[in-house]
């Protein structure tokens, strides 16, 4: 399912460097959009073979939906649905070229849809008995793909917002405030200051959030977050044809550095200040790594101390505000349950006294 879903989030990528980067796109029939539907086809494929070989077994209704696998199998017909309403869009209203393609009605079904197939892998390890609370790299990597390639259709749909896309020198000069005169006032070189810190809080939230969600509910393997952070920068680097390499690659690095994080401070559900903790550094090392590659690359350090200190630094600050989010309170560890147990009746903080309650003989029988 992974494998698959990759061929999936591939297809959308090739679509998406060709909207942003080739003129004159005039028709839904197009070779990226081929690689796209065919990914999504041989996706749908594999849901439902699944399905139909315990159909076969003699599993009836929902019970033969595998675990994890039911918004995925829901998903599919809407999102043919949203494809077919996408192409008659097009036919009727044509191709859409500036940032409008971002906030079209049949584009924001689609990207919903697939986001519900591509994480099916996510659901289905998050209760997966072999999985375990501290699983394997291999064990885990079909959820650490699902979950990355989900993440890059968020930050497709928020490429206004995407820090990732710029390059160093264009960082550089946006944190130097750096203007040139040209007509009536002065003109910026590049992207604002302002456009940037955006960006760079926007990012932060969406490749830090669902790095959180999995710290909470599994002790991840070294490696982790760099596989996750690998993906998440082939979106940007599609739509960008891979021109600011050296941002992409400071996101890999920071991966690396959470991984190291996550072996150092032991963050889970359990270990709140651990989990706070890593939250907020790895949010600070990340955009600190951004910072320093850019001025490294760049041309030097922008020209503006307060700019480049402190951007990492409200990074961390948000990071850390995420992690309280969260995580607002320890979550213990759940014992194992035996099938079929009878769980207690929390006790009456205002009882005073309370009889023993005698186990019957039904209850006994079950029990045996």
């Amino acid at each position: 399912m992974a494998l698959l879903g990759i061929w999936f989030g591939v297809g959308l990528m090739i679509d998406a460097w060709a909207h942003t980067n080739l003129a004159g796109l005039e028709t839904f029939f197009t070779p990226w959009h081929a690689v796209f539907y065919s990914g999504f086809a041989v996706v749908s494929g594999w849901i439902f073979w699944q399905v139909w070989r315990n159909v076969r077994t003699g599993r009836q209704g929902l019970a033969a939906v595998p675990h994890g696998y039911l918004a995925g199998l829901i998903a599919i017909p809407a999102f043919a649905a949203f494809g077919f309403a996408d192409m008659m869009w097009h036919t009727i209203l044509g191709i859409e070229t500036t940032i409008n393609i971002l906030f079209s009605p049949s584009h924001l079904g689609l990207i919903v849809t697939m986001m519900l197939i591509i994480t099916t892998p996510v659901r289905s390890a998050w209760n997966a008995p072999d999985v375990g609370a501290r699983p394997t790299l291999g064990r885990l990597l079909p959820a650490l793909v699902g979950l990355a390639f989900a993440t890059t259709l968020v930050s497709l749909f928020l490429s206004y917002g995407d820090a990732m896309q710029y390059g160093p020198e264009s960082i550089v000069q946006a944190y130097s405030l750096l203007e040139r005169g040209a007509g009536p006032g002065p003109v910026l070189v590049g992207p604002g200051a302002d456009r940037v810190a955006v960006a760079m809080v926007v990012t932060n939230v969406i490749m830090l959030s669902p790095v959180l969600l999995l710290v909470r509910r599994w002790v991840l393997p070294f490696g982790s977050v760099t596989v996750m952070y690998t993906i998440m920068v082939l979106m940007p680097g599609a739509q960008t044809q891979f021109r600011n390499l050296p941002i992409l690659l400071s996101f890999v690095v920071a991966g690396f550095v959470s991984d190291l994080l996550i072996r150092w401070l032991r963050p889970s559900g359990e270990r709140r200040a651990a989990y706070w903790a890593f939250a907020g550094l790895s949010a600070f090392a990340t955009w600190s790594l951004y910072i320093g590659i850019a001025s490294a690359t760049g041309g030097g350090l922008p020209a503006v101390p307060e700019l480049w200190t402190g951007a990492p630094v409200i990074a961390g600050l948000i990071g850390l505000a995420l992690g309280a989010l969260f995580l607002p309170n320890a979550v213990r560890a759940a014992e194992p349950v035996r099938p079929g147990a009878v769980t207690a009746e929390p006790v009456r903080s205002d009882a005073v006294t309370a009889e023993p309650v005698q186990p019957s003989a039904a209850a006994d029988a079950e029990r045996a």
